[in-house]
């Protein structure tokens, strides 16, 4: 790499990092899928359709027990979460990401999925190619801008690469991840795509993902029905968000491993035992339902079930899948699997579009007749959309997923809704919203990710000398002599902050040796203007050195302990850096 490196220029070593990570992304990503499904044939190839099946129960909390044991003793470190990883990383931790998660998140992902843990293994494998992003970043020692396109290029790789859908792959990376679409960062992201979806066809041939046939063509008559499935989508969403966030809180209320796991797999187990479509990715349901002619053909969503036999509760069967699947999503995590949300809300938008079109055409308002299949892919966008707060990333991977191109007019329709209708009451995608709660997300408004790029900790003078209230003038200015700033803490034997002495207010006084021995600090202190205190966001910093024309501001903790100083100066020196480093191509 250093010899590389010193040969090409630094755009054409990017684009060669940017072909290795896809090459490796995309290995990583198929890798997965074939773990996920051998274990899976494994397991289910000999069950009977026609009836439950007791090992419903069984295997899932296997997966999930597999899982939480490997990850507590040997990653030994908390993987769950992977976009959300993925955007901290990005935000506060200097673009780095811990190299076990180059490999664990595979391992992980593939024992809770394969054994039928009711999520997806898309983040995972995000979280994977970013890892492998992050590490060609840190061997190569690329600057902190770099580095961040990088984990783009291991991101946008996976998601091509595991979806055969290098487009969807470089939205995924721009709305979710934030990553700023300019020239610089445009071609690697585009190389590493292009390199993934390859390796995927090589391995695996070119076809798309799911079999789609279009059965009936958009026709304009049919725009009231897409608006309206895009506001189900997005309440679908608004539900799968609102209850998983409540539903993890539970989970979180439980330090206990096994006390998790017990919950856990006892929730996900009897759900997949009532509902067998929940085992796994659902990708089996999707494939049926997109491909469903008839309530005939879709009635293969009933196998393996108690419900098998019975067709008049299809649509009910299905209703009730919709409301408990997100049960057995957080389970699965929550119980010590490693999961995502993308299989999951793919797997409801198909569900719920099936759904809708099913019930608009038993009485078919204005004369109009849905496809159902048409529906069911229209709906995995829109709750994609959704629940990532990514329409772009839902019109494109769905069509680069079916071959839909056809109906890209309704998948625009669709997605565009559905993210109104969920952005009227969350703000934040299911990634983004517990980074944006702690003003550490980083968005598309420059100005706002710069400040959240800063740190406090790292603005902040720790080095001045503090001030006992007791002690004299003279024993004051001996102590602050050798330093050269003007500003300095009054604090008590525990450290808090009890006032501010500034050298300027006091220079009619500190050149008369006479009072040396007259004045104490606690006479010469004045209180604080202001305070800044450890836990503030650097927006609310700025803030107050703009409400009170500060120059130097005491920064305190929760608890009132002085920390250090920071000054106007510096932090406005610092925001410049780093909005110069946004700023260049």
């Amino acid at each position: 790499m250093n010899w590389l490196q010193q040969r090409l220029s630094p755009r054409q070593f990017l684009l060669l990092l940017s072909l290795c990570i896809g090459l490796a992304s995309g290995l990583a990503a198929n890798l997965l899928k074939w773990l996920i499904h051998t274990i899976e044939h494994i397991l289910t190839s000999g069950f009977i359709i026609t009836q439950g099946n007791l090992l419903y129960l069984v295997y899932p909390c296997i997966g999930i027990l597999l899982s939480a044991l490997f990850i507590k003793y040997i990653v030994r470190d908390n993987i769950g979460h992977g976009v959300t990883k993925i955007l901290y990383a990005l935000s506060r931790n200097q673009g780095f990401i811990k190299g076990h998660n180059c490999w664990s998140s595979v391992v992980a992902s593939a024992l809770t999925i394969g054994c039928g843990g009711s999520v997806g293994a898309e983040s995972p494998i995000v979280l994977t190619g970013s890892a492998i992003g992050s590490f060609f970043g840190r061997i190569t020692r690329m600057d902190h801008r770099t580095l961040m396109i990088l984990i783009g290029c291991g991101a946008s790789g996976a998601v091509a690469g595991i979806f055969k859908a290098p487009i969807a792959g470089l939205v995924f990376t721009i709305e979710v991840l934030m990553i700023d679409l300019t020239m610089a960062s445009l071609v690697p992201l585009l190389v590493s795509c292009a390199t993934a979806a390859c390796v995927s066809y090589f391995l695996s041939g070119t076809s798309t993902m799911f079999e789609f046939s279009l059965t009936s063509a958009f026709c304009v008559e049919r725009v009231p029905a897409c608006t309206l499935l895009g506001v189900a989508c997005g309440l679908i969403s608004l539900y799968f968000t609102r209850v998983m966030n409540s539903f993890e809180r539970v989970f979180s209320s439980i330090h206990n491993l096994y006390a998790k796991f017990l919950l856990g797999s006892v929730v996900l187990a009897l759900l997949i035992y009532l509902f067998p479509p929940l085992y796994g990715e659902g990708y089996g349901t999707i494939e049926t339902l997109l491909n469903a002619d008839s309530n005939a053909d879709a009635e293969a969503v009933l196998n393996n079930s108690w419900f098998y036999g019975h067709s008049s509760l299809l649509l009910v069967y299905l209703a009730l899948i919709v409301l408990v699947k997100v049960f057995a999503t957080t389970a699965t995590n929550g119980g010590g699997g490693c999961g995502g949300t993308f299989a999951p809300s793919l797997f409801l938008g198909c569900i719920g579009g099936y759904i809708f079109a099913s019930l608009w055409n038993m009485s078919t308002p204005f004369g109009v007749y849905l496809p159902c299949t048409n529906y069911a892919l229209l709906g995995m966008a829109g709750v994609m959309s959704g629940v990532f707060h990514a329409p772009l990333t839902g019109i494109f991977l769905i069509a680069e997923l079916t071959g839909g191109y056809q109906l890209l007019v309704p998948l625009i329709i669709v997605s565009a809704v559905s993210y109104i209708t969920i952005h009227a009451f969350e703000p934040h995608s299911i990634y983004s919203m517990r980074l944006a709660r702690r003003g550490e997300l980083l968005t598309h408004d420059k100005d706002q990710s710069v400040l959240t790029l800063m740190r406090l900790d790292e603005l902040t003078d720790t080095k001045r000398p503090s001030l006992d209230p007791d002690m004299t003038m003279g024993k004051m200015l001996q102590i602050i002599s050798t330093s050269k700033h003007l500003h300095f803490g009054v604090v008590n034997a525990a450290g808090v902050l009890l006032g501010v002495v500034n050298i300027n207010e006091l220079r009619n006084i500190i050149f008369r040796s006479e009072l040396y021995a007259t004045f104490t600090v606690r006479q010469l202190m004045r209180p604080p203007k202001d305070v800044i205190r450890t836990d503030y966001p650097m927006t609310e910093v700025v803030a107050h050195f703009n409400s009170h024309d500060n120059s130097t501001l005491p920064v305190v903790n929760p608890q009132g302990v002085l920390v250090g100083f920071i000054t106007r100066t510096r932090l406005f020196s610092e925001y410049r850096e780093i909005m110069k480093d946004f700023s260049q191509e």
